[in-house]
């Protein structure tokens, strides 16, 4: 007989590799999709594995120049914002973990204020072209800077750090800046990739900005020119077939789903090697409030 515990067991186990199948399901069809012929995906847009393969639809993506400087793009602007974002929640949220800072309650209630209200679309917008940074890259890194809940994880992770390492570090001498950057930053690897991961994905999946701000195609990120793909994909296909008459003609579909990989692949290939950090940064991060 299996006990009413094996069998609590059995369901989660079930629920959890269903759960799987769901999210791994989309990721299978897109790169099998992308990488078969154009008569396989009319047979079975549903494949999860490539039949009739072919990387015609990534020759023509990988051809395109500005795919390229897209990339180069997002990665200046991922690299940047993560760089400058880091370091300012460290400096940011070690002092407001001291409860001796004067108006810390007070500062605190302004940051969560601004993870429930913001300026709005147009002041954003005229803040950012008074500001001189009007199709720059810099109005898509200096806006997503700082944010509150990111600020609070730090912060709270800083409290979770043992006091005693801070006063035995003061009793032989050691200034502020030194016990912040010697001391909790190396402690701190946790959290601080958690929040590169966190901030990284933000900034590389951000194109709601770049449709404001960025008027030049040469300065657009990636996410913008895998937008402008998906709507022209089937423009794309078509001159793509007109140029190779004796190939397997393009779908729009398979080229939408090539481009999707290309911007993926980044991604996928960092979160492996910050994993470990994940969990301890948030169940450590978030122990005080």
């Amino acid at each position: 007989m299996i006990k009413r515990a094996e069998w609590f067991t059995i369901l989660n186990y079930f629920t959890i590799i269903l759960i799987c199948m769901v999210m791994v399901y989309p990721f299978l069809n897109v790169a099998a999709v992308s990488f078969s012929s154009y008569s396989a995906y009319v047979n079975n847009p549903l494949m999860i594995w490539p039949q009739e393969f072919n990387v015609l639809a990534y020759k023509e993506i990988m051809g395109d120049p500005q795919l390229w400087r897209s990339y180069a793009n997002t990665v200046i602007i991922t690299v940047g914002g993560v760089a400058i974002s880091i370091l300012l929640y460290i400096l940011t949220a070690y002092p407001l973990s001291k409860k001796g800072l004067r108006g810390r309650r007070i500062l605190m209630m302004l940051v969560i204020f601004t993870m429930l209200f913001n300026g709005g679309l147009i002041p954003n917008f005229y803040l950012i072209r008074s500001l001189g940074m009007l199709d720059t890259l810099g109005a898509l890194v200096v806006p997503m800077l700082i944010s509150g809940f990111n600020l609070i994880l730090m912060k709270s992770f800083f409290e979770s750090l043992p006091e005693e390492l801070e006063e035995a570090a003061r009793i032989d001498g050691a200034s502020d800046p030194y016990i912040l950057f010697r001391i909790i930053v190396p402690l701190s690897k946790p959290i601080i990739a958690t929040l590169c991961l966190f901030t990284a994905v933000a900034y590389w999946n951000n194109f709601f900005n770049a449709i404001i701000y960025i008027r030049s195609d040469d300065k657009w990120p990636l996410m913008l020119y895998l937008r402008e793909v998906i709507e022209g994909a089937s423009a794309l296909a078509d001159s793509a077939n007109t140029a190779e008459l004796g190939s397997q003609p393009l779908t729009s579909e398979t080229i939408k789903y090539a481009t999707l990989i290309l911007v993926m692949i980044p991604i996928l290939a960092v979160y492996p090697f910050l994993q470990r950090y994940f969990v301890k940064g948030i169940m450590l991060g978030s122990v005080k409030g």
